[in-house]
């Protein structure tokens, strides 16, 4: 498996002058290719953390698990890999923490929140409009729901739905009676040209179809994988997790995931004053976390230039208080 089929890894200069200040464990809770992490363990080699670290890589692909582990074998003895699932962050660290007698916490937690190259690229997966294969789209590629259950079960109302809520798309209402029209004269829709057919001559013309098939198609992963439910847990256990002075950031590409981020960051660093008009000298509760920067940090038009995938990341960073 050639290197090149996942990604460069996104805002990686940024993210580890961020993150990669003192030792401990760190987590890349969305492994992928293992970029972000090699970046990591570089620059805590040359800060002088290695040896007193540990980087947890997670992902619930085993072609990435297997990639990531070849990236990172210069680095193996510092490097533990886990499948599973970001929400469960907190399991994963208190298990390897246990395992090797290490305190349970994180100095740092990174989350890509993005859809590797590789995946879209694998027409078997069904991630992706422009190549022909089954209406996938799992992530873990065990996990029970997959896209042509959902494109062929859901009720009208509820693909309608759907497509508005997770894809903000003005023409969900057509496009799923479309999909049920043509689910019912063929029996299902089975591929993911075929589903792209069908949102094609629903759609605006011009360069709007393009914008209306990455709505549609994006909603369906969501859905398929559970992402923004599984986000807003892995937020709330990841700042859990985190030890005084750990940071966690997320990078996120669209709005609905980066609003989510936002909400949940800043909530977490809202200290409670009681009710309007109490004078207080101090918080009934202090914030748990600080927001390294107000607003999100994002690529640089050289990155850009070189990797377009960065053009709509956004990076978000909080660190947790010490008490």
């Amino acid at each position: 498996m050639a290197q090149s089929i996942f990604h460069d890894p996104v805002l990686a200069t940024e993210v580890v002058a961020f993150m990669a200040r003192k030792p401990g464990i760190y987590i890349d809770g969305t492994l992928g290719g293992g970029g972000h992490s090699k970046a990591l363990l570089h620059a805590l080699h040359q800060g002088g953390y290695l040896q007193q670290s540990l980087l947890v890589g997670i992902d619930q692909d085993d072609e990435a698990l297997q990639e990531a582990s070849k990236k990172l074998k210069d680095y193996e003895a510092h490097t533990v890999l886990v499948k599973g699932n970001f929400q469960n962050i907190e399991a994963i660290l208190k298990k390897i923490s246990a395992e090797r007698a290490l305190k349970p916490k994180a100095a740092g937690i990174l989350l890509d929140l993005g859809v590797s190259s590789f995946q879209i690229d694998t027409p078997s997966r069904g991630f992706s409009y422009l190549r022909d294969g089954p209406l996938d789209m799992r992530m873990n590629s065990d996990a029970p729901l997959s896209a042509a259950d959902i494109v062929n079960n859901y009720e009208e109302k509820e693909l309608a739905r759907l497509f508005y809520r997770y894809g903000e798309e003005p023409r969900s209402r057509s496009i799923a009676r479309a999909i049920v029209a043509r689910r019912d004269d063929t029996g299902g829709v089975c591929t993911t040209l075929e589903l792209a057919s069908i949102i094609r001559n629903n759609a605006y013309g011009g360069e709007k179809v393009i914008k209306t098939l990455s709505r549609v198609f994006q909603a369906l992963r969501i859905e398929v994988n559970g992402e923004l439910d599984v986000l807003r847990r892995v937020l709330d256990e990841g700042i859990e997790s985190l030890d005084e002075g750990g940071r966690m950031a997320v990078i996120s590409y669209h709005s609905l995931e980066d609003r989510i981020v936002k909400t949940s960051f800043a909530e977490k660093a809202k200290s409670d004053w009681g009710p309007k008009g109490v004078g207080l000298r101090e918080p009934l509760s202090y914030g748990a976390v600080i927001q390294v920067k107000r607003k999100p940090v994002t690529a640089t038009a050289k990155e850009i230039e070189t990797n377009p995938r960065a053009r709509s990341a956004k990076l978000r960073i909080v660190e947790k208080i010490s008490r």
